[in-house]
């Protein structure tokens, strides 16, 4: 398999992506895996589920609100209720929800509804006329997420909810032709904003500056939703914070960064870490460690090998300073990407040993690792983002790492460049100082001596 990288248009003189066939083909995916379960139907109210189901999308400012749902019963077509005139918009634009199946309906807004209006009840009566309608009213119900009330609106109605998280996962967990375009896709504009912020850094810019710079790049290039850049400097580095602050860089100092964004709903998780103006023999060190790992772990992918088996060549928590693997969650990790950024498989050795997972062909995800440095402050970071093909993988994102960035300005001394490995401090830099700095004093001394002074 070779993934293509098309430009960012529908054209008709080429074919890219197919929305239609996208559309098709995740929608009769989820619909055979619905067929087989013993399911009744499906009431979706994640965002990305209803997006994967209705190929509907009302902005991100929604994707906490839980206010919007589906329902996808048995051997039928799937019902949306949206928020208010949305409803409207997608029955006159979205063909595929024809016949009155674009609908007005709105939950409790997470609770800001008072509960005397009834809202939740309103969901449960909603749901339950259809699958009367369906003869499904006995049938489990599978929902991903719900209100508290919602959930028990539903049970009052008699309604039997289980668990739909996993058969949506299942739905997920094996990309379409043109899933996968548009993850290489939302990889190519990541890679343009790495190549903007390695230009860019330098001492003095704050991390909060980086994420901005990152956001300009991919919302200019047509990003639909930069979900998040993780920008840690300096002695932030270690422990990994997960979250950018105000601080400046400084030279010396290791920057890793990860950057997750969506490009038609389809998402990244993009780590690269660089050190400004120079890295020390320790970050260099770690920086190796924190490769070898992840490239031993990407030489093992193919189909039929399992979670398992990758985590195992991986160091146990205590190797690298926790007391054990859920003190060091994420830091060696692995996890599925697509409309979201945590999809099956994860790879952990908090749970892929002991229930582990095979690793399929069309499967998109994410390997990342982590190294600290000897010195005690400093770490690497590193994650590529994958496809499973027949005969292994291939690696979707291209911004190099193979070797540790030195970003920032390269000095010039009196006696040619200075060393892009060296330590922080200056004074460090110089062995050998005191032996001069005294033969520099005696120097002197025999000079005033020569002179009577």
């Amino acid at each position: 398999m070779s993934i293509k990288t098309f430009g960012l248009m529908a054209v008709d003189w080429e074919e890219r992506v197919n929305f239609d066939r996208l559309r098709q083909e995740r929608l009769a995916r989820i619909k055979n895996l619905l067929r087989e379960s013993d399911l009744g139907a499906l009431l979706c109210f994640d965002m990305v589920n209803v997006r994967y189901i209705t190929s509907t999308h009302i902005g991100t400012w929604a994707m906490d609100k839980v206010a919007r749902f589906c329902l996808l019963p048995q051997d039928d077509e799937p019902i949306n209720w949206d928020f208010g005139s949305a409803a409207r918009h997608h029955a006159l634009y979205c063909p595929w929800l024809s016949d009155g199946r674009s609908r007005a309906g709105i939950s409790t807004l997470r609770g800001a509804m008072s509960p005397e209006a009834g809202r939740a009840e309103a969901v449960a009566r909603k749901i339950k006329i259809e699958l009367e309608e369906r003869g499904l009213e006995h049938e489990p119900l599978g929902v991903d997420i719900v209100e508290p009330p919602v959930l028990f609106a539903l049970q009052a109605e008699g309604i039997h909810v289980v668990d739909g998280q996993q058969l949506m996962q299942q739905a997920r967990i094996i990309k379409t032709q043109d899933e996968i375009t548009l993850l290489n896709t939302a990889c190519m504009m990541v890679d343009a904003a790495y190549e903007e912020l390695y230009r860019a850094m330098r001492p003095g810019m704050r991390e909060n500056e980086c994420v901005a710079l990152v956001n300009k790049v991919l919302y200019e290039l047509g990003s639909e939703h930069v979900e998040g850049v993780n920008a840690i400097s300096g002695e932030r580095c270690n422990p990994h914070p997960h979250v950018y602050t105000d601080r400046a860089l400084r030279p010396g100092d290791p920057a890793y960064f990860d950057i997750l964004h969506s490009y038609m709903g389809y998402r990244t998780c993009y780590y690269r870490t660089f050190f400004i103006g120079s890295a020390s023999p320790a970050q260099v060190d770690a920086y190796k460690r924190c490769r070898d790992y992840l490239d031993a772990a990407i030489e093992m992918i193919r189909p039929g090998v399992t979670t398992g088996e990758v985590v195992r060549i991986w160091p146990k928590a205590e190797e690298f300073g926790f007391p054990d693997e859920e003190a060091a969650f994420a830091l060696q990790y692995g996890h599925g990407v697509g409309l979201s950024i945590w999809e099956k498989p994860v790879f952990s050795r908090l749970v892929s040993l002991d229930h582990p997972e095979v690793i399929r062909e069309g499967m998109v995800f994410a390997l990342e690792t982590f190294w600290p440095a000897a010195d005690g402050w400093s770490a690497a970071r590193i994650e590529e983002q994958l496809v499973v093909t027949a005969g292994g993988c291939e690696v979707i994102t291209r911004f190099p790492a193979e070797q540790p960035m030195i970003a920032g300005t390269a000095y010039y001394t009196s006696s040619g460049p200075l060393s892009r490995i060296r330590e922080t401090q200056s004074n460090r830099n110089n062995p050998g100082a005191l032996d001069r700095v005294g033969a520099v004093v005696d120097s002197a001394r025999g000079e005033g001596a020569r002179l009577g002074i």
